[in-house]
């Protein structure tokens, strides 16, 4: 799509093209709200903006569109399959992997009470496993500020994704 394209839709459009990056309404609705963009880098500039503000209750909200690190997720959404798509790129084959993944992930939901979110694009299994483990010593606040960065990376990474 182009930043002409975008520009151009309804307002119930752009919302729509923009709801499965993350959800939180709001969040696409802002984002909507600021067009016409003049170029793409102005567009990323308020969309990171518009992630600034994200409250506890937000992050409760968009975490439970994602499937745990390392499980496939369910659904044909168009959630569904960005995710599929970011986490396809870890090829986990091993057991090894695949068994420390679901042990780290119940510790994980044990402690904090929410399901393990990291941007797995650009990243290896090992890579994941490694922040996995340091992030179960975070306390729950900085946890939560570890979570709403990696939130805003997967956002805005599947925004750039859109015009490119």
């Amino acid at each position: 799509m182009t930043l002409d394209e975008f520009n151009a839709l309804s307002e119930f459009e752009a919302v729509a093209l923009l709801r499965p990056l993350v959800n939180l309404p709001a969040w696409a609705k802002q984002v909507s709200d600021g067009r016409p963009y003049s170029s793409t880098e102005r567009l990323m500039q308020c969309a990171e903006a518009a992630c600034q503000h994200w409250q506890a209750q937000d992050l409760t909200q968009a975490l439970a569109a994602h499937p745990r690190i390392g499980e496939r997720a369910a659904g044909s959404s168009k959630e569904a399959q960005l995710s599929r798509g970011e986490q396809a790129t870890l090829n986990i084959s091993h057991q090894q992997v695949i068994d420390a993944l679901r042990d780290g992930n119940l510790r994980y939901e044990q402690r904090f009470g929410q399901v393990f979110l990291i941007r797995a694009k650009g990243r290896s299994s090992q890579e994941i496993l490694e922040n996995l483990q340091r992030r179960l010593l975070n306390s729950p606040e900085t946890e939560d500020q570890e979570t709403a960065q990696q939130l805003k990376e997967i956002t805005l990474l599947r925004l750039k994704e859109i015009f490119q």
